[in-house]
């Protein structure tokens, strides 16, 4: 079982809070607000932890660095801007879409990214 810190509620809370995968340096900043001397290899130990109990899930990224989310979401798929970086859930998935694997192919899980500018940006 692991401890239950502030360090580690903070990191947890920029995640609701946000509302939207985040990169470590983001978690790092929101976390600063409720832990000013929070830093950057407390995140990724954090995060790691978190990881392996399974309260979130790493997002792969192609091409950039992996993201992190709250494991207990429905399937989505995800948004990324490409101005400012942050990426965005997409709730929900396009039907018979795993009928697109060619014939004998056995799918066990899919991911697509959309890739663009968000709306700030």
């Amino acid at each position: 079982m692991t401890r239950k810190t502030r360090q580690r509620d903070a990191i947890r809370g920029a995640f609701l809070r946000a509302g939207r995968p985040l990169g470590p340096q983001e978690v790092l900043e929101m976390a600063q607000d409720e832990v000013p001397g929070l830093g950057i290899a407390t995140v990724y130990r954090a995060l790691k932890s978190l990881v392996e109990e399974g309260a979130l899930k790493v997002i792969e990224i192609p091409g950039q660095a992996p993201c992190y989310e709250i494991s207990e979401l429905a399937h989505h798929h995800h948004f990324h801007c490409r101005s400012c970086g942050k990426v965005y859930d997409v709730d929900g998935c396009l039907a018979g879409i795993t009928q697109l694997c060619p014939q004998g192919f056995s799918v066990e899980s899919h991911e697509i990214f959309f890739y663009g500018r968000c709306p700030a940006c």
